[in-house]
């Protein structure tokens, strides 16, 4: 027990009086002699011992009843549990990412969350809101009422331990009180190992009463026809979906197509046809969950001839006239002797036809090509060393050669997934015309797009994000492979070709570090800049001859239809979309939380604050008990003889 005035104790020498008062009464009778009255004698006796009784009940009752009272007024109490947290400063994290848009039982959970904040923080509450995306330090209720009111929400994820980085980094030494308003979507223990089950962290875990959501998860040219696209919209269904779910698809403003779609699976697409001329527009679910991911931009750009190169002999450069030509690309055969290298940085793709040996010139040459965004394919000559063959690979692909192997092998697997094949296949299939080579090189350490029956690449990729290489490991050449007669061959060479910064779609995934080549000369001071109707962003960039490498980090901050500016003139229509990690609302990891103090709302969290931190005062039992000895005092008087 502790005192708030112990000085007031001091008061207790007090308890002399009574005592003193007490032995003045309690003196020694004299002895007076009378006559023979033996009753009066004993009668006296008894009298005087009935006195004696009484004035020790009356001493010990009044030692007593000032004792409580001096204790009360010296304001005893019982220290509280959590005293030494009471100087702790207020810190809450709020999960503003793009799950918390789902609706729980009083509305959104973010909308919510803030109504919570705002309505049971007191007005004189110095507090910090931590987002995902901002700060508002040593506020209050009114102060910041605005601010978490317009927060908006993010595809960033929740990631505790790197915000409590941040408010540790603020105020190291500080004593902390933590809230954690979270609906635990896709939250990894490792976002919360900092915290210790010891220290005070509340956690407030909204939950959405609907967890079934659909999301549009991708956008792609399924077919290209004389003066048609066909587009493959990819729907992802998360949960059980009864009912048909509408989509729609605008050019602009548009209404272009609108149709349905039923889920008997959890992924489902729905195909458009539209013109073979610039599209700058999207395509849009309505489902009851979550808004951000029912519309996905993109944008498709006038289609434009590709630059293709093959350098080769020239009887062996014919078969690829048939597949690159006239209408879509500009092709154009070269031996080595003859080559142009400056015509080289003007190309999109550059195929080595079973040269017997590269030249280090154009080894110097193929890496600026690739560096900047060019395709680059390589057929390798019975003839060629996989020594002279790394020298190119090996530098920036990291694919490597070696062998010769004088095996006959079939081609039997193929990567569907892999971006080269991504809009080839309708579905997938075991059962096709294997080809087959009769020597060749074993490759390794690249991505395996077509492969031997052993497991071994026939055809492996890499990539810089701008610009990719294709390795195959064998000569193409009739009298070595009947590749050139699969059906395999069209799509697998004309694939390579594409340019995906020239044609295809535009849909850039915000926050994924993905990169753009852009065809354009820039002064010394001149800019690029990426605007819309209602927000513009500089993204970084870097100037690469004739071209324009443009890096967009995590920018913009909202997903829409963009275009890149030079001034004033318009280079060309992108589109930007958030990425779908937050749409799957069953991925909630609550059960990572138990061993945490876990409540339902701000208003608890201060109460128990407040029930912890407020000491056990113990003056009011002591003058319930001061009056108790006094009353009993009073009895004492009028009762007892």
């Amino acid at each position: 027990m502790q005192f708030k005035h112990p000085e007031i104790l001091y008061f207790l020498f007090l308890l002399v009086i009574p005592i003193v008062v007490h032995l003045f009464q309690l003196r020694r009778f004299q002895k007076q002699y009378f006559t023979n009255v033996k009753f009066l004698k004993e009668l006296s006796m008894q009298t005087r011992k009935s006195s004696v009784i009484k004035k020790w009940l009356l001493l010990f009752t009044r030692l007593l009843l000032l004792t409580c009272l001096i204790i009360a007024f010296a304001q005893p109490f019982f220290k509280a549990a959590g005293d030494a947290n009471k100087g702790n400063e207020m810190v809450i994290l709020l999960d503003n990412s793009f799950s918390m848009q789902a609706k729980g039982s009083k509305g959104e959970l973010l909308k919510r969350a803030v109504q919570d904040i705002l309505e049971s923080t007191p007005d004189d509450k110095t507090f910090s809101v931590i987002t995902n995306t901002s700060a508002y330090w040593d506020t209050d209720s009114r102060s910041v009422q605005k601010e978490l009111q317009n927060i908006k929400y993010t595809d960033i994820p929740f990631r505790p331990d790197f915000l409590l980085t941040k408010v540790q980094a603020k105020n190291p030494s500080a004593g902390r009180d933590i809230v954690i308003i979270t609906d635990a979507v896709n939250l990894r223990p490792e976002d919360i190992s900092s915290l210790s089950p010891d220290s005070p962290v509340y956690f407030i875990t909204p939950e959405a009463e609907n967890k079934v959501n659909v999301s549009v998860d991708s956008v792609y040219i399924a077919q290209v026809l004389d003066n048609f696209y066909e587009i493959n919209v990819t729907l992802q269904a998360y949960g059980e979906v009864d009912n048909e779910i509408p989509i729609a698809l605008y050019n602009g403003k548009n209404l272009t197509a609108k149709t349905v779609v039923n889920f008997s699976d959890t992924k489902q697409t729905a195909a458009f046809t539209i013109p073979k001329a610039d599209f700058h527009g999207y395509v849009s679910i309505d489902d009851k969950s979550l808004v951000y991911d029912n519309t996905y931009f993109f944008s498709i750009s006038n289609p434009e001839k590709l630059n293709v190169t093959a350098i080769g002999e020239a009887a062996q450069n014919d078969f690829l006239k048939r597949i690159y030509t006239e209408d879509e690309f500009n092709f154009t055969a070269s031996e080595l002797r003859t080559l142009d290298y400056n015509a080289l940085e003007k190309q999109d793709a550059i195929i080595l036809n079973e040269l017997q040996e590269i030249p280090q010139s154009l080894v110097t040459t193929l890496k600026s090509f690739y560096e900047k965004g060019g395709n680059i394919v390589i057929i390798p000559a019975k003839e060629a060393t996989a020594q002279n063959l790394n020298s190119f690979t090996t530098g920036i692909a990291g694919i490597t050669y070696s062998g010769p192997v004088n095996t006959k092998k079939q081609i039997t697997k193929i990567a569907f997934s892999h971006p080269l094949y991504q809009s080839t296949f309708e579905k997938r299939t075991d059962n096709f015309q294997y080809p087959e080579t009769n020597s060749g090189f074993t490759i390794s350490n690249g991505a395996a797009v077509l492969s031997y029956a052993d497991g071994s690449p026939f055809l492996a990729s890499a990539t810089n994000k701008l610009g990719n290489i294709y390795a195959f490991a064998a000569p193409l050449n009739n009298n070595n492979s009947n590749f050139r007669n699969s059906p395999l061959i069209v799509p697998t060479l004309y694939n390579m070709a594409q340019n995906n910064s020239r044609t295809g779609i535009n849909a850039v995934t915000i926050g994924k570090g993905e990169s753009l080549l852009l065809d354009a000369v820039l002064s010394k001071d001149e800019v690029v800049t990426v605007r819309n109707e209602t927000t513009d962003f500089i993204p970084m960039q870097q100037v690469l001859s004739n071209k324009v490498k443009l890096s967009f980090g995590d920018y913009p901050e909202e997903s829409g239809n963009y275009a890149i500016y030079k001034g004033d003139e318009k280079l060309k229509d992108i589109s930007f979309n958030h990425a779908r990690t937050e749409s799957n609302l069953n991925q909630q990891n609550s059960r990572i939380l138990n061993d945490f103090t876990n409540t339902d709302s701000v208003a608890t969290v201060y109460n128990d604050i407040q029930s912890e931190r407020t000491a056990n005062e113990l003056w009011k039992w002591f003058i319930i008990a001061t009056l108790i000895f006094l009353l009993l005092e009073l009895l004492i008087q009028k009762f007892v003889k």
